[in-house]
C-alpha cells in the first residue's frame, strides 16, 4: 500500500522469535499514534532463529488478522532502508528495561543521524515487563504451556517438546 502524503507510518522491526503478547501490546498502543504500522521481521544472521522467517511472518499475519492498518514483511539489512522503502517516518520500539532503553537510545541516535528517521519508544505495560521472546522460547523448549504469552499460538506448533519452541 502506498502511503498518502499525510499518513503517519511507523516501522516496527524485530526478530519476533516468537511474537509475544508484549509485541502485540506495543502494536495495539502504536495504532493510537500512527495511521499504519509495518511489522518488519528482521533476518539477523548473528542470531540463531528457532522458526524460519517465513513462518514468523505468517504467524504474525494470522494474529493481526484483518487489521487494515498493519502490514507484515521481512527484511535483511538496515531498518532505515526498509523504513524508506515503505515510506515510514518513524521507527516504533518497545522498552522493557533500563538496558533496553540504553540500547534503543543509541540505535535511535544512529538511525536519526544516517537517515533523519525518528524513533518512538513505548514503555512495556508493567504487567508484561517480564515477557520476552527468550523467556517464551526457554519455557517452550522445556515443555511448558506458553499459550498465555503468545497470541493465537496453536499449541501443536509452538510448545511441543520435539519442536524448536
Amino acid at each position: 500500500m502506498t502511503p498518502r502524503f499525510h499518513d503517519r507510518v511507523a516501522i516496527y522491526p524485530g526478530t519476533f522469535d516468537p511474537f509475544t503478547i508484549g509485541h502485540l501490546s506495543i502494536i495495539d498502543r502504536g495504532l493510537k499514534l500512527f495511521d499504519r504500522i509495518i511489522i518488519a521481521v528482521g533476518i539477523n544472521d548473528a542470531k540463531r532463529a528457532y522458526k524460519p522467517t517465513e513462518e514468523r511472518v505468517e504467524h504474525i499475519k494470522k494474529v493481526m488478522g484483518d487489521e487494515p492498518r498493519v502490514e507484515v514483511t521481512s527484511y535483511d539489512g538496515l531498518t532505515v532502508d526498509v523504513a524508506a522503502k515503505y515510506g515510514a517516518q518513524f521507527i516504533l520500539r518497545g522498552v522493557r528495561t533500563v538496558g533496553d532503553y540504553e540500547y534503543e537510545r543509541n540505535l535511535a541516535y544512529a538511525n536519526r543521524r544516517i537517515s533523519g528517521i525518528e524513533t518512538v519508544l513505548l514503555y512495556t505495560l508493567p504487567e508484561l515487563q517480564y515477557v520476552s521472546s527468550t523467556m517464551v522460547r526457554d519455557l517452550a523448549r522445556c515443555g511448558y504451556d506458553i499459550s498465555q504469552f503468545v497470541p493465537d499460538a496453536p499449541m501443536s506448533e509452538l510448545s511441543a517438546p520435539d519442536k524448536h519452541y
